[in-house]
């Protein structure tokens, strides 16, 4: 079940979402808010999966509200004003509905939701992974991993007692890693977000080695760390 709240100030718009959720036995509504600022103090106290975001807020507009707070739920914006979209995935939204909404819509972007839910359950639930090295599929605690680092056609994974090469990449490696727990940093790094000492001018610590955050991967690092 995905416990979900509104935050808009619009009579008939709540109403309208209050509706749709009501059609779709997966999603429970907790609370509605026409204030950000009275929003923030109920999620400090609250857990909350999904978030209905207004961006045309009196009080706190719903872009300071997302640059303003840690958010671990998700994001779904809903606003009758289109050029605010780029800002809005650029802040890891989920999805962007512009109003009127219509339900299909809606329950498109409530699937997109809990599917990314569902995965991000399911991954943080693994312990072990199984990489392809030379001869064999060797078995790895991801509670031991350090980083992985690319060597030309090679991925070495650093672990806190060994250190394994494979050819795997690093797209199929982050498909096996919890996505909770690592993230990619830089073309030739992936990191263990538990295993991180430091961060200073944008060189990740772990174990001595310093490791490089580039700006593709800037974003998705620090939102991640910001909200663990």
């Amino acid at each position: 079940m995905i416990k979900c709240i509104i935050i808009e100030d619009e009579p008939l718009a709540i109403d309208n979402l209050v509706n749709y959720i009501s059609k779709l036995p997966y999603i429970k509504l907790l609370d509605t808010f026409n204030s950000t600022t009275v929003a923030i103090e109920y999620l400090k106290i609250n857990d909350v999966d999904l978030i209905f975001l207004d961006i045309e807020m009196k009080d706190l507009s719903g872009i300071q509200f997302l640059e303003s707070i840690k958010i671990k739920s998700k994001v779904v914006i809903t606003t009758a004003y289109e050029q605010y979209a780029i800002k809005g995935f650029d802040l890891q939204v989920c999805d962007y509905l512009l109003k009127p909404i219509t339900f299909e819509r809606f329950a498109q972007a409530c699937d997109k939701v809990n599917e990314e839910l569902i995965l991000t359950k399911s991954q943080s639930n693994i312990d072990k992974i199984f990489v392809k090295t030379e001869y064999r599929l060797e078995g790895i605690d991801t509670s031991e991993i350090l980083y992985i680092e690319g060597m030309g056609d090679y991925r070495k994974i650093i672990t806190t007692s060994k250190k394994i090469m494979t050819l795997q990449t690093f797209g199929e490696l982050c498909n096996l890693l919890p996505n909770d727990k690592f993230c990619r940093v830089h073309n030739s790094y992936i990191v263990s977000l538990d295993k991180i000492e430091k961060i200073e001018r944008n060189r990740i610590t772990i174990k001595e080695q310093l490791i490089p955050i580039s700006d593709m991967y800037n974003n998705d690092f620090y939102n991640k760390i910001n909200t663990s």
